[in-house]
């Protein structure tokens, strides 16, 4: 999901770019949210600690996923209610966005959603190693401008700590509709040694695989003329040394 880039929030000290307000949000969000948030908000720990992913969850689910900017949360519903046994964690800090996720949730009366509504970088901090099966990082702010580079979700730190918290074997699933973005991120992932390109023809990251709900803004760019590009990566094993 593309982000506004038209400001920075300070959560928990850190810079975060981009909007965590848009429109005033209508009766029936601010109902949702006012309601569900307080339940599914995943609760951090304190600087230092450790969350157990899986006790957030009903008894009898085998895994945590987790997506980073949800959007309106089409891809995150869907992937709850293909997969009941897994439990997925939402983190973003736009407002209206967690709203609509919420809604979808509770129309679908789903209990395997969480919801982060802060800085992910938080809450990637506070989960165990190889605690999490698979992670999305769809259609994040490209960042055109040179110099706004650096705020690129895609960076060898980030890597880093989503090296961390996937189990060996896990997923790391990303899209992109910027060219310049697509370019970057193949560069990026290339260069982590945790991560081996699942892609062995052109169509694997061409086309978007079955198990892969759209989202409306995917839709909105193809209609607009742009190419989406579908990459998936699996975490290598670690070495006896932890990397």
């Amino acid at each position: 999901m593309a982000i506004d880039n038209s400001s920075q929030l300070d959560v928990g000290g850190r810079k975060v770019h981009g909007r965590r307000k848009g429109h005033p949000l209508r009766p029936a969000q601010q109902r949702v949210l006012e309601a569900l948030l307080p339940r599914l908000r995943v609760p951090l720990p304190d600087p230092g600690g450790t969350l157990d992913p899986l006790s957030l969850f009903p008894r009898g689910t085998r895994a945590v996923w987790l997506e980073v900017g949800f959007g309106a949360g089409e891809h995150l519903v869907q992937q709850a209610l293909w997969n009941p046994d897994v439990g997925l964690i939402g983190a973003d800090i736009f407002r209206d966005g967690i709203a609509k996720l919420l809604r979808r949730v509770e129309d679908h009366g789903l209990d395997t959603v969480r919801v982060h509504d802060g800085d992910a970088r938080e809450l990637i901090a506070a989960l165990p190693e190889a605690s999490v099966e698979r992670i999305f990082v769809l259609f994040p702010d490209p960042w055109p401008k040179a110099r706004h580079h650096k705020r690129r979700f895609v960076q060898q730190a980030q890597l880093d700590a989503l090296a961390r918290i996937l189990t060996d074997g896990g997923e790391l699933r990303l899209a992109t509709d910027d060219p310049s973005y697509q370019r970057w991120t193949v560069v990026e992932m290339q260069r982590h040694p945790a991560f081996a390109w699942t892609a062995e023809r052109p169509a694997d990251w061409r086309e978007r695989p079955d198990d892969w709900p759209p989202t409306r803004y995917e839709e909105k760019a193809v209609q607009q003329g742009r190419r989406p590009i579908y990459l998936r990566y699996v975490r290598r094993p670690r070495n006896r040394a932890g990397g």
